[in-house]
């Protein structure tokens, strides 16, 4: 039989303390958004406060309030693709959105956060993008805050679908290459970035896509509840080109600015109104810019070829201006644009509008420290010519003034040598196209716009006006000269061209 062995003493040791569980997650994430939330709404918004602010406060409040919007639609991004992933179509009616009875996660989406149905795609694109296992760069940008998610959307939109030989390394590859080109750009002009950026990858696929946009034109009427009709109308950007520029001649705030003249011009004008025409209806007209347009494009369809078209739209003949660089025309392959517009078109569309257009030729100088000037006046005279327009239209493609879009036609030429004060000459290299409100804040407020080569500079004011006028002819020395003007040349904007045909043309 066996014996117990006698119990051997045992040492008094502490019991082991059980595992920490992780901190859940959402320990961490609710209360932060909770105190978001209890931030915001704590912001007072006692509108006497606002208007008690100088300028730079409210510019100031203002950045930081877009700060605001833009964290919040990252977090909204971000729960968004959440959202997807957890509704993925192969999972069907046990997806979540299905559960809850949505048919999709956009539907959810829009419903949870009382959005619209694109502001609710956005955040689901954008964030099932970034939740993916490998982020992307611009994935990165996303969830670092340096980039927005209507960026980010339009960006990624703007690239495109991978095809062509283009594969979805190369299109993430081009956005990280955008990505310090996205800085104070917004979703718009974002997009159209990307889409110049996805023609230069794949200049074959310029005709394909060009293709596909016009596929997608449309035209519907609509009567509404109280008698009134309505139009909508999707335009293929070349239909849009032709459409714009009659909507443009219609509305240009130029059919009836203001002339300033002298006792000898307006003596001989009235000489000459005594056996001319009536004024231009433009010039006694009660109705708004939108009106006219309605009424114009209306007479238009009812007269069709039969219309007296000088008296709506002026004298010119209406079409468009295509450019393009002269190689592309020669080797048959790249692309061109329809002047004013921001989207490229193929070789078969420029050689259709040559076609029956004829072709005008503008030498583009290539040299880095030249600007592609073709034609000079000197000071012989002071207007610039349609020629020199022209020109101007081509290499500027619009308003110069950074962030303004408005096209080569509601543009004026402006001296950036002033003519009367700085003896400027009427060269193409010391113009550039402003359109009527920048022109007038240019010489009114003091703006200077410096040339570099082929670059232009916005100086803002800073100075007073008399040491403005003066500053190049006023006999001090160099040194004691260029003093003033150091800190407003630190705070000086760029003005690059909008003209995406003469960067092609300088490219080569």
């Amino acid at each position: 039989m066996s014996t117990l062995a006698p119990a051997r003493p045992v040492a008094a040791t502490a019991m082991p303390s059980p595992p920490r569980l992780p901190r859940s997650p959402l320990a961490d994430v609710a209360p932060a958004m909770t105190d978001a939330v209890d931030a915001l709404a704590a912001v007072p918004r006692d509108l006497q406060v606002l208007r008690a602010l100088d300028d730079a406060a409210l510019l100031d409040l203002t950045r930081l309030a877009a700060e605001e919007v833009r964290l919040a639609q990252l977090h909204v991004s971000l729960l968004a693709g959440e959202i997807a992933r957890r509704s993925a179509p192969e999972l069907g009616h046990s997806g979540l959105a299905q559960r809850r009875g949505h048919r999709t996660p956009e539907e959810m989406v829009r419903v949870a956060t009382g959005t619209r149905v694109a502001d609710a795609r956005a955040a689901v694109r954008v964030g099932s993008s970034v939740g993916t296992e490998t982020p992307t760069p611009l994935g990165a940008a996303v969830l670092s805050g340096r980039v927005s998610v209507a960026v980010a959307d339009a960006v990624r939109t703007g690239l495109g679908r991978p095809g062509g030989g283009i594969s979805e390394a190369d299109l993430d590859s081009a956005a990280e290459r955008l990505l310090p080109r996205l800085t104070g750009l917004d979703a718009d002009r974002a997009a159209r970035e990307a889409r110049a950026v996805r023609d230069e990858l794949d200049l074959d696929g310029v005709a394909e896509r060009e293709e596909a946009r016009r596929e997608q034109r449309s035209f519907r009427l609509g009567r509404r509840a109280d008698g009134m009709g309505y139009a909508h109308w999707i335009l293929d950007p070349e239909t849009f080109a032709v459409v714009s520029d009659v909507y443009d001649r219609i509305t240009s705030p130029r059919r009836s600015e203001p002339r300033f003249q002298s006792d000898t011009e307006r003596e001989r004008d009235a000489g000459e109104a005594a056996h001319s025409a009536p004024p231009h209806p433009a010039l006694e007209d009660p109705r708004t810019r939108q009106q006219r347009a309605s009424d114009t494009i209306a007479e238009l369809l009812r007269q069709g070829a039969a219309a007296d078209t000088t008296q709506l739209l002026g004298d010119a003949p209406i079409g468009v201006r295509m450019i393009v660089a002269a190689r592309t025309l020669h080797e048959r392959r790249g692309r061109g644009w329809i002047e004013g517009h921001p989207d490229a078109v193929s070789v078969a569309t420029i050689e259709r509008h040559a076609c029956t257009a004829g072709t005008i030729t503008l030498t583009v100088d290539g040299d880095p420290a030249g600007a592609g000037q073709p034609l000079n006046l000197g000071r012989e005279r002071r207007l610039f010519t349609r020629a020199q327009r022209l020109a101007l239209a081509a290499r500027d493609g619009g308003c110069r003034w950074p962030g303004c879009e408005r096209p080569p036609s509601w543009c004026e030429a402006h001296h950036i040598e002033h003519w009367q004060r700085d003896r400027g000459k009427t060269d193409i290299a010391d113009g550039l196209l402003l359109c009527r409100h920048h022109h007038l804040l240019a010489h009114n407020n003091g703006w200077e716009i410096e040339r570099a080569g082929p670059s232009y500079r916005l100086i803002p004011p800073g100075r007073a006006p008399d040491a403005a006028k003066d500053s190049k002819h006023d006999g001090l020395p160099d040194g004691t000269r260029d003093v003033p003007r150091d800190a407003e040349r630190a705070r000086a904007l760029d003005m690059p061209s909008r003209s995406p045909a003469l960067q092609d043309a300088l490219s080569a």
